[in-house]
């Protein structure tokens, strides 16, 4: 299996101009990518495949010779990125939904670029990521790289330098147990378990609310370009910045715990950007700010390396059914509590979900949850 490892870069300021100088070429041809494709379908009905555009880079580079300070295969992959997303987007065409069409990226909107072969052009060695074009970086190894690499990504992200390595691993299963448990996902309280746990809310941007507000306020107070508001924009980023990485260390904690704890896992399959079509922003900023998909995304990989099972199931009228007697009991989103008026059954209304949610996951599969690792892809 696939899994990666992020670790700050500390390029010199020599480097970090050559980092830069790499991002601007590779968006360089990632636009010319996208205007030549676009011009061949608009001028002449054509469909250029990445083949075709990857002969074009020659003539390219005697054009503008500078395109030769970055590895041959760092562009063709910046030209495989192009294509991948004309794929998206036909498959998006084919299938009705919302198209989006590939866009060109402006100055400071193209943040990383990829290293598709290991050894070839890239090279770490102890501490040391050697680049083509770029030369040794030193790399803050916070924990040793595990299993074989096959892909490096160079990000920038607030000011900031990254190596992502793409490993393939050998799975390490946990020892199996017969802990099988239900989630129900909420804004509220973030997750309710079936077994009466409870994972409380972070309101993560909340925390740095009032420090966005005032740096959104000065600004406003500069014109555009000028040193200043750069300035100020970077503390911006970095506030934000914030937010995500304590949402992301908290969706990695609370995933190894279930995945540690329990066999099988049983989630409601969520359709997410339906619930982002609604009009009200209060709902979207928090639907946004809790990020279920991320955290169900982190249990499932995890659960997959670990020899555990996740399941997801159709979330209608979870929160509506009796988890004792199966009777509907409406109640709209103010009732906190579940009273059954047929079996009498009165509790939370989140746990009576989520013991919904499992029973609809252990009959899906049998009598037999042990068995569960089977479905460890949720389908």
């Amino acid at each position: 299996m696939k899994v990666t490892f992020k670790y700050r870069l500390q390029p010199t300021k020599s480097q970090q101009h050559k980092l830069t100088q790499t991002l601007e070429l590779c968006r360089f041809v990632y636009n010319q990518t996208l205007a030549t494709r676009k011009d061949a379908y608009e001028q002449r009905g054509e469909t250029l495949s990445y083949y075709t555009t990857t002969k074009l880079l020659p003539g390219w580079k005697t054009d503008k010779p500078e395109l030769s300070n970055v590895h041959s295969q760092v562009l063709q992959n910046t030209m495989t990125r192009i294509d991948l997303a004309f794929q998206a987007f036909f498959r998006r065409v084919k299938a009705g939904d919302k198209p989006g069409y590939p866009r060109f990226k402006g100055r400071m909107y193209y943040d990383s670029f990829t290293c598709p072969q290991y050894g070839n052009g890239v090279k770490l060695d102890g501490d040391v990521l050697t680049l083509s074009k770029i030369g040794a970086v030193k790399v803050k190894l916070h924990r040793p790289v595990q299993g074989t690499i096959k892909t490096i990504t160079i990000r920038r992200s607030d000011g900031k330098w990254y190596a992502c390595f793409s490993c393939e691993v050998e799975p390490k299963p946990l020892p199996t147990n017969a802990k099988s448990v239900g989630i129900d996902l909420g804004l509220k309280t973030f997750a309710v378990l079936s077994d009466g746990t409870k994972i409380k809310r972070q309101r993560w941007m909340k925390r740095d609310a009032d420090d966005v507000a005032r740096l959104q306020r000065k600004k406003e107070h500069f014109d555009k370009g000028t040193p200043k508001r750069l300035e100020v924009l970077h503390a911006l980023n970095h506030a934000y910045q914030r937010a995500t990485n304590r949402r992301t260390n908290f969706a990695h904690q609370e995933s190894r715990k279930l995945v540690n704890n329990y066999q099988f896992m049983v989630f409601e399959k969520l359709n997410i950007p339906d619930m982002l079509s609604d009009d009200n922003r209060v709902i979207h900023r928090n639907i946004a700010d809790v990020a279920w998909g991320q955290f169900v995304q982190y249990t499932t990989y995890k659960a997959e390396s670990a020899g555990r099972a996740v399941l997801f199931v159709n979330p209608r009228g979870t929160t509506q059914e009796c988890s004792r007697c199966g009777e509907v009991v409406p109640k709209d989103l103010s009732v906190r509590i579940h009273d059954c008026p047929y079996c009498g059954l009165r509790m939370d209304r989140d746990l009576n979900a989520s013991l919904n949610i499992l029973a609809r996951g252990l009959a899906s599969i049998g009598p037999r949850p042990v068995e569960a690792p089977g479905f460890s892809h949720g389908e």
